[in-house]
């Protein structure tokens, strides 16, 4: 007899073909999933580091109402700044002219005409405390009659320059960390971790080292911060 001639052993052996592919399948699904089963993490390096490059700019005003007079006090702030730049120590090529302007009205209720030249200098040194020193004394600069505009200047702008070179040290070090922090993940979910399935690498920032917000250009003293995230398999 054969099996096409047995309705009943016929259906009997497709109800256990079907038993079988389903519990192959079931088994399938369950190697997905488990092999797609990630834990993502993320890792943190900081470094302290100082300051290499320092740039200050000066703004000066002169005001008055005749052009001649205005621009021969603009002539002397000009002196008066490199003069003081210089007995800080900066030499004529760490100090440049970044360019002046000139504006001019006429007060209606005084009919006078009011005459402004605005002139801006930039000192830009790799002497960390040179550029300290020279900012702390700036009001010599005043003592000598010269109106220091806080519009067009003032701050230092202190820069860490040396990136690039601390940065493939910290990559290392935050993705240690990442992968610590996944070992214990693992270990506490009673798994193991696998290979890296990805990872992406944020960006570098420069802040204050005495927690200060903002860029941290403001001080000398910085910190350098990364944060990676990485994800990996878990076994």
């Amino acid at each position: 007899m054969s099996i096409t001639e047995s309705p009943v052993l016929a259906g009997a052996l497709i109800a256990l073909g079907l038993a079988v592919a389903g519990a192959l399948v079931g088994q399938g699904v369950a190697n997905i999933q488990r092999g797609a089963a990630v834990v993502s993490v993320r890792g943190v390096a900081e470094r302290d580091v100082v300051a290499d490059l320092a740039t200050w700019t000066i703004a000066t005003q002169a005001t008055g109402s005749d052009l001649a007079t205005v621009s021969a006090k603009a002539d002397a702030d000009a002196d008066a700044v490199r003069g003081f730049l210089a007995a800080n120590g900066f030499t004529p090529a760490e100090v440049q002219a970044r360019g002046s302007s000139v504006s001019q009205y006429l007060d209606t209720n005084t009919n006078r005409l009011n005459i402004t030249i605005r002139q801006r200098f930039q000192a830009r040194t790799l002497d960390i405390p040179r550029m300290e020193k020279a900012f702390a004394g700036q009001a010599e600069i005043i003592r000598k009659g010269v109106a220091l505009d806080s519009d067009g200047g003032g701050a230092v702008t202190y820069s860490f320059t040396k990136l690039n070179d601390v940065k493939p040290a910290m990559i290392a070090e935050a993705t240690k960390n990442a992968r610590a922090a996944a070992d214990q993940f693992a270990t506490d979910s009673d798994t193991k971790v696998g290979g890296i399935r990805q990872a992406s690498q944020g960006l570098f920032s420069i802040t204050g080292r005495d927690g200060d917000s903002g860029s941290g250009t403001d001080t000398p003293n910085q910190k350098v911060r990364v944060v990676t995230t990485v994800e990996f398999y878990l076994d």
